[in-house]
């Protein structure tokens, strides 16, 4: 039987790479995103389906996801990969910014989870968050993204807790810096931005090779997956020296931030 996996943000760059990449290996793969061109491009693809959604919409989200498990035979994987990224000081955002950050990227999978808690556990599937190097420590003008990103771990490392006796696995991928949109820069007035779309990224990598980590991460178990170089660094100094890790990062992004 053909394995399926949901994809939440599946129009954008890692959303597509992941769900080429697990089609390449025999998957089915159901992309939701905002309905629009990136989605449209989707339609049709072989092994895929598209549906457009707004995942801060309850009705929306709900009426979507039954309407995957009713379509499918099982579902094995859901990748909470929908979110959005914020650029900017918290005191010259509005709480709006929070309010926003926090709509897409936390509670947005919550409410994925728990629609596609049953079928899960009937599969004995598995939940992948994507999170970032934000969601385990500070980032530098990024207090609403650093903070969804952290509810965001804190969510899914206790529910791992509570779906192990039924099965289901819980991983966490941690990308750093993904260059999906480089030419995108922050609202004004909201500094709310599309991923991969920071100024400031430091060494970042292609959709394609993000997705390549996190599926070999997933292959082997893990339930933490730092995801490149910069998240391997990150993750290692920031449990050695929280306080050597932030002066490190407020030097390199402050200096990547002036040579721009």
């Amino acid at each position: 039987m053909t394995r399926t996996a949901v994809v939440t943000g599946g129009a954008g760059g890692l959303g597509r790479a992941l769900s080429g990449q697990l089609r390449a290996r025999g998957w089915f793969t159901a992309l939701v995103d905002l309905p629009g061109p990136e989605l449209e491009a989707a339609t049709g693809t072989r092994r895929c389906s598209t549906h457009g959604c707004d995942l801060t919409v309850p009705d929306q989200l709900r009426r979507t996801c039954a309407e995957i498990i009713a379509a499918r035979p099982s579902i094995d994987l859901v990748i909470y990969n929908a979110g959005i990224s914020q650029s900017g000081a918290f005191a010259d955002l509005p709480c709006e910014t929070h309010r926003k950050v926090f709509e897409i990227n936390y509670f947005a999978a919550v409410d994925c989870a728990r629609a596609f808690l049953p079928a899960l556990r009937a599969a004995g599937g598995t939940h992948l968050a994507i999170s970032s190097v934000a969601g385990f420590a500070p980032l530098y003008h990024r207090t609403a993204y650093a903070a969804s990103k952290h509810a965001l771990e804190g969510f899914f490392k206790s529910l791992r807790a509570e779906e192990a006796p039924h099965g289901v696995g819980v991983a966490i991928a941690a990308p750093s810096f993904i260059a999906t949109n480089p030419a995108v820069g922050p609202a004004p007035e909201t500094g709310i931005m599309r991923p991969g779309s920071a100024a400031d990224g430091i060494d970042a990598m292609t959709p394609e090779a993000a997705a390549r980590i996190i599926l070999r991460g997933l292959d082997r178990g893990r339930d933490h997956i730092p995801v490149g170089r910069v998240a391997r660094m990150a993750s290692l100094l920031n449990r050695l020296s929280p306080a050597l890790y932030q002066r490190e990062m407020r030097r390199r992004i402050r200096g990547r931030s002036a040579a721009s």
